[in-house]
């Protein structure tokens, strides 16, 4: 009895350890149907050092948001450069913001817009939306929307585009169905949205890309190159920046 016990466990854990092995394998390699999603686009900031963004382009990416700011005053320092860089590679590039709940609205807005230029096509601009790395209060659902539309107002001006949110874990959770009616930009890992009600989709948090030396968020784009196109496409209303 003893030796048949032994056995089972080690069967267990042998059993365990492929469970895992497949998932771990399931996740490395999880891609979307590029027959449904053909255009594939990455987001990064400094975090991913210096790119490659010619080698990145011929890897299958069409488009790159880019981190600009973040709070009232912080501005990634690999900004200007991957944005000039990959659009010089030929991607199509927007930016983001991380959005802070302990800077008003309106002094983030005004730190995007002084960084981000306007004389040039972009995607429409991105408001990130999470609890990790953000201040620890936590905002009504009443307070950030307050805070968030005095963000996208001058924002949106600006730029001539309708921002799109992007909303991850407890913060969704919190937040969810509660925050200004904007597009989304839904994270996913591995699994598919339960419904088709964004413009991205952020399948992969440690993907793999040529010319990136290491992990990068991997997304799709709900549409095709001429949904990709249009969404680039400069904004008549959109001002040049000083």
């Amino acid at each position: 009895m003893k030796n048949r016990i032994v056995l089972w466990g080690a069967a267990g854990l042998l059993v365990a350890g492929l469970v895992l092995a497949g998932g771990y394998t399931y996740f490395q390699t999880f891609s979307p149907d590029r027959g449904k999603y053909p255009v594939r686009g990455i987001d990064v900031s400094h975090h991913q050092r210096q790119i490659d963004w010619r080698r990145v382009a011929a890897d299958d990416v069409a488009f790159a948001v880019i981190k600009a700011t973040e709070g009232g005053d912080h501005v990634d320092d690999a900004f200007a450069a991957n944005l000039r860089a990959a659009r010089a590679a030929g991607l199509a590039v927007g930016a983001y913001h991380f959005f802070t709940f302990c800077r008003p609205g309106a002094d983030q807005a005004r730190n995007f817009i002084s960084v981000v230029p306007r004389d040039q096509p972009l995607l429409p601009p991105v408001v990130d939306i999470e609890f990790g790395g953000n201040c620890p209060q936590r905002p009504t659902p009443e307070q950030l929307n307050a805070e968030l539309s005095a963000f996208l107002s001058p924002v949106e001006a600006a730029f001539g585009k309708t921002a799109i949110l992007y909303v991850t874990d407890e913060a969704a959770q919190a937040y969810a169905g509660q925050l200004a009616s904007r597009p989304r930009w839904l994270r996913s890992l591995a699994l598919r949205p339960g419904h088709d009600n964004w413009i991205y989709w952020q399948y992969h948090n440690r993907g793999r890309v040529d010319g990136i030396s290491g992990d990068v968020d991997l997304n799709v784009l709900q549409g095709g190159p001429a949904t990709l196109a249009a969404l680039f496409a400069a904004a008549p209303e959109a001002t040049a920046s000083d």
